[in-house]
């Protein structure tokens, strides 16, 4: 790669579909690439922005030539720069490798994971609600459900199980920047049911078998929701860790509403009291 005086200063030109760092990035599509390297990738400017807001820091960005000479583009190459980032001014068909198929960006960040411990019962306060969820397979429903909690002010999501992957591509962009927001845990089923033993408020579970209206429930702080699977729903193993099931009403044929809108919709009954509209 040569060096390169137009465009984002620092940047490379880079119009090989050989170079090893576009291999990578393309490499990044895949589960077992995000697992060995730790990283992943966030597409498009309007979530680029989001992450330098948030304090993250890209350890390469990459952009299609010409699109960083002014604007947020700009902020952007310089956010990266001063992160010591390593900064790609990409061709065309380059960019057309590395970015999504579907409505692809002309920016693309490459960042690295963050995980966190599962946090000490104890300290968390009564206000707080945390969101745990159980072998979620669907990297929309996942984004979408990130980006839920983001919205209503809720503490951090436990991947239970074998989840889907939250730094997929997919899930990344339905976040809409909040995957650099949301605290992400992972747990097995048997750790977490252990940590659950010393939760101090209510752990509140959506089940068929639930008696109680999720609207009139008085949920004690500090809350911990649990959600099922999109298919199977929760095991009888977290249902049984729930201090208390609670069931969605419906007037339709069916019996469950997709994951995605079924957490949206309790998240917002549980942090409806802490939610204000600005004035």
């Amino acid at each position: 790669m040569a060096g390169h005086e137009r465009g984002a200063p620092s940047a490379r030109t880079v119009t090989s579909l050989q170079n090893e760092r576009v291999k990578l990035i393309r490499s990044l599509e895949m589960r077992k690439a995000r697992r060995e390297t730790g990283l992943f990738v966030a597409e498009g400017a309007s979530i680029l922005m989001t992450a330098r807001d948030a304090g993250w820091r890209p350890t390469m960005l990459a952009f299609l030539a010409g699109a960083a000479g002014g604007g947020a583009a700009a902020q952007i190459a310089r956010w990266a720069i001063d992160a010591h980032a390593e900064c790609l001014e990409v061709s065309g068909a380059v960019l057309a490798k590395i970015a999504a198929k579907d409505n692809p960006q002309s920016m693309l960040g490459v960042f690295r994971q963050r995980w966190g411990e599962l946090p000490d019962p104890v300290g968390i306060g009564e206000s707080q609600t945390w969101l745990a969820l159980e072998e979620v397979r669907d990297p929309g429903n996942l984004g979408t459900i990130i980006r839920t909690l983001d919205a209503v002010g809720g503490s951090g999501i436990i991947l239970v199980g074998n989840c889907c992957d939250p730094y997929a591509r997919e899930c990344v962009r339905a976040t809409m920047g909040s995957i650099f927001a949301v605290p992400l845990v992972r747990a097995s089923r048997q750790d977490f049911l252990q940590w659950r033993a010393r939760w101090r408020g209510d752990v509140v579970g959506t089940h068929l078998a639930g008696s109680e209206d999720f609207r009139s429930a008085a949920y004690r702080g500090p809350r911990l929701l649990v959600m099922g699977s999109e298919g199977p729903g929760m095991s009888p193993e977290m249902a049984g860790a729930c201090s208390r099931l609670v069931k969605i009403p419906m007037a339709g044929r069916l019996d469950s509403l997709n994951l995605a809108v079924a957490t949206a919709l309790v998240l917002y009954q549980i942090q409806g009291p802490q939610l204000k509209l600005d004035n």
